[in-house]
């Protein structure tokens, strides 16, 4: 694949061992082709999405892919791991160059997604897009107020030193929370929770944006995302 883009001669070049000066007579012959148009500029920006062909032959095929997958508690989000199963290694499927947008560690379970775009998964994790993502919370001790007011002014952590951002959180039950966020450092639910010394017992991520965590897709499942959700996805990255 190229990169983010790419000149269509110095793709060329590299893809057929050519020059790239033999590549401007065959523009002039009008033998090269991106995306069903005859191609003329040799300075023209391709991606990877691109389809290029020449003589009808095809030089670059590639389709983008966006998977929803729910992640289980024990595997990682990784492409590959010497301990534990990874995410990759529930796609039965023949997806190129996966990748995670937005990892879950070891013990977190929940809405991951999985694609071979790399610009729209740096977009999605960008924090300038603020997107939230959506966590239910399962606790050892008992919830009380204090802790709605304490996670909407952010927490200082002297560490690192930095300020969590305000962070919604509604109780939902005695020893259940649903916190929305629109960052994601260093296990930052269990510490922030740590301030109050309520262990967390169970980390779920039920959505990001506006994207919901299908209800019928069972731990290890996955399916493609619906040109819809992508839409809505694109949308508050833009916002």
């Amino acid at each position: 694949m190229v990169s983010k883009h790419s000149r269509l001669d110095r793709f060329i070049s590299k893809k057929l061992s050519i020059k790239r000066a033999d590549i401007r007579l065959l523009l002039a012959q009008k033998r090269i082709q991106v995306d069903g148009k005859t191609a003329t500029d040799t300075a023209q920006q391709i991606g990877q999405f691109n389809l290029i062909t020449l003589d009808n032959n095809i030089l670059q095929q590639h389709s983008a892919h966006y998977l929803m997958l729910h992640k289980p508690v024990g595997v990682v989000c990784a492409t590959k791991d010497n301990q534990h199963k990874t995410v990759i290694d529930l796609i039965d499927d023949d997806y190129p160059a996966l990748h995670i947008a937005g990892r879950l560690d070891l013990n977190t379970s929940g809405l991951v997604i999985l694609t071979n775009d790399g610009t729209w998964s740096r977009s999605l994790s960008n924090p300038l897009s603020n997107i939230k993502k959506e966590y239910i919370v399962e606790l050892e001790h008992v919830l009380s107020e204090d802790y709605i007011k304490a996670f909407s002014e952010g927490m200082y952590f002297s560490y690192e030193n930095i300020t969590t951002k305000p962070a919604d959180l509604k109780i939902s039950a005695k020893k259940t929370a649903i916190v929305t966020l629109t960052e994601g450092k260093y296990h930052q639910i269990k510490r922030m929770f740590g301030r109050f010394r309520n262990p967390v017992i169970k980390l779920h991520r039920s959505a990001i944006g506006d994207l919901k965590l299908c209800s019928n897709l069972a731990p290890g499942q996955y399916r493609s995302l619906t040109e819809a959700e992508l839409l809505a996805l694109k949308q508050q990255m833009l916002n």
